[in-house]
């Protein structure tokens, strides 16, 4: 038994690095994804596509493959051009970067649903008071549409935690990272991976209870 506990405490570790890379990828998530929604929407056909072809090859290709290019292979490329090295200290950029791009695909359908789903009469009544269009988006289109995607936000949130797990290939040092070092050390496999299964277990389940919440203080708002 103590040796599942040490599993759990060596993997609650690398929760700091995990969170800290969910919240900032989220946000970088959340302003691209916003721009990319907002561009699919456009009328002008080139915003669109360039859109369109962004969100594909993202949800098109696996995270990992997008964390080993950002890892290994613009830095090759980079190094081979420009002579230019990379010092892994910055190597928690890869995950910042990789995270939130990659998260920005799924918030920007997520978000062009919700914008979608705020009814024409709210645009046209903002309109006749004298609106311009960017401020009907961002005073009245956009807090309607955010309280309609809470629920789906939260779920990209919380699969955005389980998938930092994959930043591990790129040496990152976070819950699964520190659970493989600590198995290789101490050669207690099942231990370490059931202290890094609880410890993402403890944090998505927290997370899904605060989203729960906050849909109960929405729906009572409204």
């Amino acid at each position: 038994m103590q040796e599942y506990l040490q599993g759990v405490i060596v993997a609650a570790k690398g929760a700091p690095t995990t969170l800290l890379i969910s919240l900032v990828a989220v946000f970088i998530g959340l302003i691209l994804g916003l721009l990319v929604a907002m561009a699919k929407m456009s009328r002008f056909k080139i915003l669109r596509g360039i859109a369109t072809i962004y969100v594909d090859i993202l949800r098109g290709t696996p995270l990992l493959v997008q964390v080993l290019i950002l890892a290994y292979g613009i830095p090759q490329i980079i190094s081979e051009w420009f002579g230019v090295s990379f010092h892994w200290e910055i190597k928690i950029l890869i995950g910042f970067i990789a995270c939130g791009v990659n998260s920005s695909a799924y918030m920007a359908e997520i978000i062009r649903s919700g914008l979608q789903a705020v009814d024409i009469g709210q645009t046209e009544a903002a309109r006749s008071l004298g609106m311009s269009s960017a401020q009907t988006m961002r005073y009245i289109i956009i807090p309607q549409a955010f309280k309609i995607i809470v629920p789906a936000l939260g779920n990209e949130f919380i699969a955005l935690i389980k998938e930092t797990a994959i930043l591990s290939v790129a040496g990152i040092v976070e819950i699964t990272r520190r659970g493989q070092l600590w198995a290789s050390q101490s050669f207690l496999s099942f231990q370490a991976y059931i202290g890094v299964a609880v410890i993402y277990l403890i944090m998505t389940l927290t997370l899904s209870r605060i989203v729960a919440y906050l849909e109960r203080r929405m729906a009572q708002g409204d």
